[in-house]
């Protein structure tokens, strides 16, 4: 794998051959963007493997303040290589590690302190659709479609479905998976999938809107209060109050929770802290 060396408002590639991912820096704002539009962006082991290596790198950058993931082409992501997958029907190794590394991608997105915002074009089907409902936010064009459509081709949508069922009601998310029909970006949020559905002439000013409230926040109040929301999400009740509880103390430690609330007594804007 090449990687070139990153630096603040530059670009760089990361992959195999022809790049799969781009990353843009600009104020705090990282765009990582899915290159390979020709092919509807397919999720191949080459396309994992140089998004987890952007993401892994962005877990310890203090200066990136959020993520925006977006891609080229007319689709956002088909899902899973159906032609590198059908290589390799023979050999479960490879699958399980394909879906190893798949799984570990997506739970990544939860993982990194910074806030990951999807921006949604067009299709966001099987996979792609299960990369939408793991990033923390996402704002899709009203000529967005998407789905859960692996029974179409006999290949269930089993793995998407966990990240989709956690933002979208069972019944529905079984409809998904049992008809394999679409959904247009309007009942995409509905939903739940999804945040925003703006016109695709502004979507782009869409996800800015929203990473610059995030930039404008303490970055260390947001890091600790996202992995606390993961960490209580699933859990019961009592151990999700237990979990943020705690959070809430270590909260109430960090020098911008002082400075914040001593801002707000004070009738002033906060002067956060720049880095996490």
């Amino acid at each position: 794998m090449v990687e070139t060396v990153r630096t603040p408002g530059t670009t760089s590639e990361v992959g195999q051959g022809r790049a799969s991912v781009r990353r843009d820096v600009a104020d705090g704002i990282v765009r990582l963007t899915l290159t390979r539009g020709d092919r509807y962006n397919p999720l191949s082991r080459d396309m994992i493997a140089a998004l987890q290596a952007e993401l892994d790198a962005l877990a310890e950058d203090g200066t990136a303040r959020v993520v925006v993931l977006a891609a080229e082409g007319r689709g956002f992501c088909a899902g899973h290589d159906m032609a590198e997958m059908r290589a390799h029907t023979d050999d479960p190794v490879w699958q399980n590690t394909l879906f190893a590394e798949c799984n570990h991608l997506m739970i990544t997105l939860n993982r990194i302190p910074q806030p990951v915002i999807a921006r949604v074009h067009g299709i966001a089907t099987a996979a792609g659709c299960q990369l939408v409902s793991m990033c923390d936010l996402a704002v899709a064009a009203a000529t967005a479609r998407f789905a859960l459509p692996g029974v179409n081709v006999g290949v269930f949508c089993s793995t998407p479905a966990v990240g989709v069922v956690r933002n979208v009601a069972r019944k529905r998310v079984m409809e998904l998976l049992l008809t394999g029909d679409p959904i247009d970006a309007a009942t995409a949020r509905d939903w739940g999938l999804v945040n925003r559905v703006v016109a695709a002439t502004e979507l782009d000013d869409a996800v800015r809107a929203l990473t610059d409230r995030i930039v404008a926040r303490s970055a260390s109040v947001i890091a600790l209060g996202k992995r606390a929301f993961y960490a209580q999400v699933d859990c019961t009740l009592g151990d999700a109050y237990a979990v943020t509880s705690g959070a809430m103390t270590r909260n109430l430690a960090d020098p911008d929770a002082g400075e914040g609330i001593d801002a707000f007594l004070e009738k002033r804007p906060a002067n956060w802290r720049s880095s996490r």
